[in-house]
């Protein structure tokens, strides 16, 4: 199965009435200039010198609400894209919008130009959540949208975000089984984190809104995995990507963000998988073995499952093999 790679063009509040809790594009995707349609030939040849043709290739319009643009610049962007499609150099095109954002025409433009996937900002799919984020959009929008996406062959992606105000591990569980029984083949998991000017600032400057802690969002997103993997639903990305803004002392205020928030989450997995194979081994001089792709989060992050389990006892050594698959493991006796 081939690799993929996205072009990404970072679309920031483009085309976004509502200004949610816990939004300001430009700071967290770190994009301080709005591409204009003429700039999308030259930012995809820049990528496409570096990414190897064996590659599966997007082009992904991110970070603002696609859709709602003016459908002169929606098509002044696509049409760009679209010439890398028509000339092989690009496999589709993907994008992010809104719920509400979504009906029969705004399909027909979008499959006119070559787009395969749709991502949808969900968040949550709990009303009280939608309601004190501000997202402006209903459940029934995400549904119908949702629907309407898939009967027109396109791929479904529902992006999530844990911690909104209002929400509870329960909530966000709920979300990860609704996005499963919606049809999306793809998902993001983010933690909601507090950045400086946004609403959810002052929320938390008055004390109304406390983020989760790193060892939450770790947590939930762990539990979240396991619902989406077993449903096949793929895993784009966990946390936020990096930025120089999303330090504190800069733009971020306090929620856990972290650069390597989906090594942590892969270390609790692994955690756990581990300690239930412990359960059949008397000795403490052990060897664990696992797939090459897999073994730095068995190890765990800053070898913390690799330290945890010396604080137990355990002389452990950690092998890899190239023929095991995701989760295998063989844990014997050294």
């Amino acid at each position: 199965m081939k690799k993929h790679s996205n072009i990404p063009i970072f679309i920031p509040e483009l085309a976004c009435p509502h200004q949610c809790v816990f939004c300001d594009q430009e700071k967290i995707s770190g994009t301080h200039s709005i591409p204009q349609p003429a700039d999308v030939k030259d930012i995809v040849e820049r990528y496409l010198e570096t990414i190897p043709e064996s590659r599966t290739i997007n082009i992904a319009f991110f970070g603002g609400s696609f859709t709602g643009l003016s459908v002169d610049l929606q098509e002044q962007y696509l049409e760009e894209a679209f010439r890398f499609v028509k000339n092989g150099k690009i496999s589709g095109i993907r994008l992010s919008t809104r719920p509400d954002y979504i009906n029969r025409p705004v399909l027909e433009l979008l499959k006119k130009y070559g787009v395969t996937t749709i991502e949808l900002g969900v968040q949550s799919t709990n009303r009280e959540v939608l309601n004190e984020s501000g997202r402006g959009h209903t459940v029934e929008d995400i549904i119908d949208a949702s629907n309407l996406i898939c009967k027109n062959g396109f791929e479904l992606g529902l992006q999530m975000m844990i911690g909104l105000p209002g929400d509870n591990y329960e909530r966000s569980i709920q979300t990860a089984n609704d996005i499963v029984s919606l049809g999306a083949g793809c998902t993001r998991i983010y933690p909601a984190i507090v950045v400086k000017q946004t609403t959810l600032e002052k929320l938390y400057q008055e004390g109304r809104y406390t983020p989760l802690t790193l060892e939450q969002a770790v947590e939930w997103t762990k539990d979240i995995v396991h619902i989406f993997e077993k449903s096949n639903v793929s895993i784009i990305r966990m946390g936020l990507h990096p930025s120089d803004e999303l330090v504190i002392g800069k733009s971020l205020i306090d929620g856990p963000f972290h650069a390597s928030f989906k090594e942590m989450v892969m270390t609790q997995i692994w955690r756990e998988i581990i300690d239930t194979e412990l359960n059949d081994i008397t000795s403490n001089k052990i060897k664990i073995t696992v797939s090459n792709r897999q073994i730095h989060y068995a190890i765990g992050y800053r070898q913390v499952n690799r330290e945890q389990l010396k604080s137990r006892g355990y002389n452990v050594r950690f092998e890899s093999d190239p023929g095991f698959s995701q989760y295998q493991i063989d844990v014997s006796n050294n």
